[in-house]
C-alpha cells in the first residue's frame, strides 16, 4: 500500500471518545519498549507521526490514525514497564478489554514480541482476550537486527512455545533494516479486505 495521507485524530480511554466506525481499523499492541512506534512510522513512511521516546511507557491511551480515508490505525498503550503509576497499569486492562471487545471496525491486531525478551504474563493475558473475542492477530517479532541471523531461530522458538503460536505464523521485523516490510503490509491488506467483505461499515458521512 502506497500511504499518501497519514493524519492524527483523537486519543481515547473509553468507547464515548472513539472515531465513529465508517473505516475498517487495524490495531498495534505490545510492551513498553518492544518497538511499536517505530514499527508505525517506518510502515507509514513517517519520521515522527507516532512520538517514540527512551522513556517507555508514555503510550497510556489509544491513538487513532486516519490512513489514506482508507482504514483507521490504532496505536494501543504499551504494558509492562515498571515504573508506569499504578493507577495507570490499573487501567491498561479494562481499556484494553473493552475496545477489544465493542471494536465491531477491527480487522486485527497486531501483536509485538521483542526477540530478545520472553513473552509474559501481559503479553498472555492479551492473547487470551483476542482469543476470546475472536479479533484475529498478526503476530510480530521485532528488533531482529539485535541479535545474530543464526541465533533469530532459537528466539523465534522460545516465543512460540511461551504463546503457543506456530513459529510459521510470525513475521520477522526490524524497524532498521526493513526486513519484513512487504510481509507485514501483505498481512495488513489481507486482513483489512476480510473485514469489508465480512460486513461492510457504513459509508463515510458527506459534508457541503
Amino acid at each position: 500500500m502506497h500511504v499518501k495521507t497519514a493524519i492524527y485524530m483523537t486519543s481515547a480511554t473509553k468507547p464515548a471518545n472513539y472515531p465513529a466506525e465508517t473505516f475498517p481499523e487495524i490495531a498495534f499492541a505490545g510492551r513498553s519498549n518492544v518497538g511499536k512506534s517505530s514499527m508505525i512510522n517506518k510502515l507509514l513512511n513517517r519520521k515522527s507521526l507516532v512520538r517514540t521516546s527512551s522513556t517507555p511507557g508514555r503510550t497510556q491511551m489509544l491513538n487513532f490514525f486516519n490512513i489514506n480515508e482508507e482504514f483507521l490505525l490504532v496505536d494501543l498503550p504499551g504494558y509492562g514497564f515498571a515504573k508506569v503509576p499504578l493507577s495507570v497499569k490499573k487501567a491498561w486492562g479494562p481499556m484494553i478489554r473493552t475496545y477489544l471487545q465493542e471494536r465491531k471496525s477491527l480487522a486485527a491486531v497486531v501483536m509485538l514480541y521483542d526477540i530478545r525478551r520472553t513473552p509474559r504474563s501481559e503479553d498472555i493475558q492479551l492473547l487470551d482476550w483476542l482469543e476470546e473475542f475472536g479479533v484475529p492477530t498478526i503476530p510480530v517479532i521485532t528488533k531482529i537486527d539485535k541479535v545474530n541471523r543464526s541465533q533469530r531461530q532459537k528466539h523465534l522458538k522460545e516465543i512460540a512455545e511461551v504463546t503457543g503460536i506456530d513459529p510459521g505464523a510470525f513475521t520477522l521485523f526490524s524497524a532498521l533494516s526493513r526486513e519484513g516490510f512487504d510481509d507485514l503490509w501483505e498481512r495488513l491488506e489481507v486482513a483489512l479486505n476480510d473485514r469489508v467483505e465480512t460486513e461492510p461499515l457504513p459509508e463515510p458521512p458527506l459534508f457541503d
